[in-house]
């Protein structure tokens, strides 16, 4: 065989692995060493920048009973993420091959387990369920660089959705932790932050759930569903009701399918007189409604508390320099 040939035949074996395990395969390998060296090389990629760097500051993989292990505090993927199908699929490959690529955890002060999880809690599940040791990294770790690790190793393997980014920063916030900190955990800057929080506050939590983790659909659309989810007093009703009569459907045919139930009629107060829009760096902040009974200003559920409060306070003073500007112009 020429190395052409063979490097063909390699790539071919790659792409094959990379398919849902449910696909058919058209025309399976018949070497079993090229199906060793390609899993190999598949799970050396997923090993990732973050762990690398663990080993590299001499850190030592060991083996512990699943059992002993305590579950992160602040969760970053969607439930789904951990059915029995996601988790036989992992288990499937570790019983195959063993478990490659290891987990981090960390002491468990406070607690009858002696550790916590820091990331891998798929491979600790699929450990469990096979009755095996888990092969994790042991690294004390305050509760600040134990979240930033976790959300580190995600983002280096592209392992979270927008969605569940979203999620995962609402959580932080909601936890107490420092907006620096919950940067360092997404790998990105505060204002993408900001947005990611105006998102999943806007949102019910129950509702994220409903439409699932959504890996498909992206910042633009999801702000265009948080706007639309704004605009209507019923929009966790018409999003369940609508994915109740499809619970089978993908997830980005679950969004879509939810988004349409939010757009389907136009909600009934911006019915009956016009409405302007109020966005801060592409986000609907509030609307303006213009009726005969006079101008109506309405923030929507992304906004805080705070905010409006921070307004009122200086509603005077804005009103003054109104005020003032009318004046300057009349004399102009």
């Amino acid at each position: 065989m020429s190395r052409k040939d063979s490097r063909g035949m390699f790539a071919n074996v790659l792409g094959q692995l990379e398919q849902p395990t449910a696909a058919p395969v058209a025309k399976p390998t018949t070497s079993p060493h090229l199906l060793k060296v390609a899993a190999g090389v598949r799970q050396i990629q997923e090993k990732g920048e973050v762990l690398d760097r663990l080993l590299k500051d001499g850190d030592h993989i060991v083996e512990v009973d699943p059992d002993d292990v305590a579950p992160s505090s602040i969760p970053d993927r969607f439930d789904g993420a951990y059915d029995d199908a996601a988790i036989d699929e992992i288990a499937a490959s570790i019983k195959e091959r063993g478990q490659i690529v290891p987990g981090l955890i960390r002491p468990h002060k406070g607690d009858l387990l002696p550790y916590q999880i820091v990331f891998g809690r798929r491979r600790l599940a699929a450990a469990k369920a096979l009755g095996l040791k888990f092969r994790a990294i042991v690294r004390e770790l305050s509760d600040e660089e134990a979240i930033v690790f976790q959300g580190e190793e995600n983002a280096n393997r592209n392992d979270l959705s927008f969605i569940e980014k979203c999620a995962f920063a609402l959580s932080q916030e909601q936890a107490g932790y420092r907006r620096d900190v919950i940067c360092a955990s997404l790998a990105t800057g505060k204002s993408h932050v900001s947005e990611m929080l105006r998102i999943a506050t806007a949102i019910p939590r129950d509702v994220l759930f409903a439409i699932g983790s959504s890996p498909e659909i992206g910042r633009r659309r999801w702000i265009d569903f948080a706007d639309a989810f704004a605009r209507r007093q019923d929009g966790a009703a018409r999003v369940k009701q609508s994915l109740g009569h499809d619970k089978a459907a993908a997830e980005k045919d679950r969004f879509a399918i939810a988004l349409g139930a939010l757009k389907a009629e136009a909600a009934p107060a911006a019915a009956q007189s016009a409405v302007t829009e109020i966005r801060a760096n592409g986000f609907l902040l509030a609307t303006v409604s213009y009726a005969k009974t006079g101008p109506k200003l309405s923030f929507t559920k992304a906004v805080p508390a705070s905010f409006v409060d921070f307004l009122n306070d200086r509603m005077e003073a804005l009103h003054s320099e109104f005020v003032q500007s009318t004046r300057h112009s009349s004399k102009g």
